[in-house]
């Protein structure tokens, strides 16, 4: 009897845990811009169709939030917000769910994030 109590908490633990996950709103950084990514082999990525590198230290998080190394990534493309370190390398990568795909408008360059205003609470961005 008890170990039916326990694994129907545990059950309930679990599933109420993946639905928060979907519930949750991720918070981009205001210096993250939106781009098309396709994963090479690590540490190459071609990053809105332009030769791009990950940084050392660069991380990737899928479409449920969990870090994923980017050799299981190899000949995927992807819709992403990323960020890139002072050296022109892409630092941090976001993989987009569809609702954050619909998010519009975002901006795909540095001098667009510059000119925009941007509201980190609600995620959104509003041109001048």
């Amino acid at each position: 009897m008890i170990r039916c109590v326990v694994a129907l908490v545990t059950m309930c633990m679990v599933g109420s845990g993946a639905w928060a996950q979907n519930v949750v709103q991720r918070n981009f950084p205001a210096n993250a811009l939106r781009g098309e990514i396709a994963f090479g082999q690590p540490p190459e990525v071609v990053l809105n169709g332009q030769a791009a590198r990950l940084s050392p230290a660069s991380r990737i998080r899928g479409t449920n939030n969990l870090l994923v190394m980017s050799g299981a990534l190899i000949g995927m493309k992807a819709v992403v917000h990323y960020t890139v370190d002072p050296l022109g390398l892409v630092h941090d990568v976001w993989i987009l769910t569809d609702a954050e795909r619909a998010k519009q408008p975002w901006p795909t360059k540095a001098a667009d994030a510059r000119a925009w205003s941007f509201d980190p609470v609600a995620q959104v961005w509003t041109k001048p």
